[in-house]
This record gives C-alpha cells, sequence and structure tokens, in this order.
C-alpha cells in the first residue's frame, strides 16, 4: 500500500491478515528483548497505529540474513500465520532476489545445483557431497540483468530454501555478493561499519510471491533496493 508515518519502517502492503514490509539490512528479523528487530519495529508500528492496548501477535513465517534487504511478509493473527507458513513450508512461495557479484557471470542464464550443509555450531554453510551427513541439495536459477566491467547485477530465484544458499552458490562459481566476507568477497559495500555485524551485502528480496491466506488470490510485493545500490 503506502508508506508509513513510523520511522525505519517501509510498509509495503497491509491489511487485516497480513503485513509485508522491505527490512533494512543489518537489521534483524528477529531477535531477544533490547536487541534491534525489525519484529519489534512492525509490532510497535500497529500497536500505536491501531491503539491496541494489550499486546500485539506477529507471526513470522519467513526471515531474511541480518545483511540482506527486501520484502519480508509477517501475519497478523494466528490462521493467517499457519496458512502462510505452510506455503513457504510446501515451497509454494516465488521469491526473487537482486544481487551484485563480483566478475561477469556466463552465461546470461541458467540452473545452479548444489550439496551444502550447515557447520556444527556456527552459522555459515559449506560444501557437501551427496550422501554426506547433513547434505542438503540447492538449486537456484539465475539471470544476468546487468554486466558492467567487474560487477553483474543478478536476478536470483531459488527454488529450494537453504541457509546462506544465494551466498554461497553465488561464491562458489567465483562471484562473491558484494561485501560477503564470509564468502570471499574482498570488496566493500554499503555504508561504512566498524563492526562485522553492522556490514550489509549486496542482496536484495526484491519480489515475493503468495497466495493471500484468506482471498486465496496471487499476491505479489515488490521492494526498491537501499539507496546505496549502486546500479
Amino acid at each position: 500500500m503506502s508508506d508509513t508515518d513510523a520511522p525505519h519502517l517501509h510498509v509495503l502492503y497491509e491489511d487485516h491478515h497480513l503485513i509485508i514490509v522491505n527490512k533494512p539490512a543489518p537489521l534483524l528479523t528477529q531477535a531477544p528483548p533490547g536487541v534491534p528487530n525489525l519484529e519489534a519495529v512492525v509490532k510497535d508500528y500497529i500497536k500505536t497505529k491501531y491503539a491496541k492496548p494489550a499486546g500485539v501477535y506477529l507471526g513470522v513465517p519467513h526471515r531474511l540474513d541480518r545483511p540482506v534487504s527486501g520484502v519480508v511478509c509477517f501475519a497478523r493473527n494466528t490462521k493467517a500465520a499457519q496458512r502462510v507458513h505452510a506455503q513457504f513450508a510446501e515451497h509454494k512461495v516465488r521469491k526473487v532476489y537482486w544481487a551484485l557479484v563480483e566478475g561477469v557471470v556466463a552465461p546470461d542464464a541458467g540452473v545452479w545445483d548444489d550439496w551444502i550443509r550447515k557447520v556444527e555450531d556456527e552459522a555459515r554453510v559449506e560444501r557437501a557431497a551427496e550422501g554426506e551427513v547433513g547434505a542438503k541439495l540447492a538449486t537456484l536459477e539465475y539471470r544476468v540483468l546487468k554486466s558492467l566491467a567487474d560487477v553483474t547485477q543478478l536476478e536470483l530465484s531459488p527454488l529450494t530454501g537453504r541457509m546462506h544458499q544465494l551466498r554461497v552458490q553465488t561464491a562458489w562459481r567465483g562471484h562473491p555478493v558484494l561485501g560477503d566476507a564470509m564468502y570471499g568477497s574482498a570488496r566493500a559495500f554499503g555504508p561504512s561499519a566498524e563492526l562485522p555485524r553492522d556490514r550489509v551485502v549486496a542482496l536484495h528480496a526484491r519480489r515475493l510471491t503468495i497466495l493471500h491466506p484468506f482471498t486465496k488470490e496471487e499476491l505479489t510485493v515488490e521492494a526498491p533496493v537501499p539507496d546505496y545500490w549502486a546500479l
């Protein structure tokens, strides 16, 4: 629908069942009390806008990594939360990301398959072989949107929902996402930040398509990239 007057909150769509917003990086989607996070910002917005005297319910059917910006969908009641969560669990949600990556990507479009697994006790993933313990198949469609001298803008459509999937599948082909030091990028990106947790990467959840949990109509919501993106 429209922007809101709430600080640091860009609402993309809102009704009685859903609220879909553009998450800024490097804000966490969720966090313990006292740690800044998007869920708390959205709850404050709802509480203020609708003058709710008690607590605000907010279902969180999916998340974005801290350094990633873009579309995040929240549910405003338990029935909506159950139905939207089921769509994510059953891979019925269509997600499209934009990324700026190092180098020139060729060919201009294709599908990447990799076996990956989470590193135990760490917030990262590594290569795996089919059949290894913890190995999961990651499948990603990509399309080149723009090629510059040493940077490519990609449109990425994950067909699976693995941890850090887009970040490692580009990096393993020699094209790490700009600013993603965890997976090999040597280039800074976005606003300068002293702490690693406050750094952002050039990955943006551009578009999300779901079935509305009550009308059953297809709902597509798109988020503009942050101002610091140079396209």
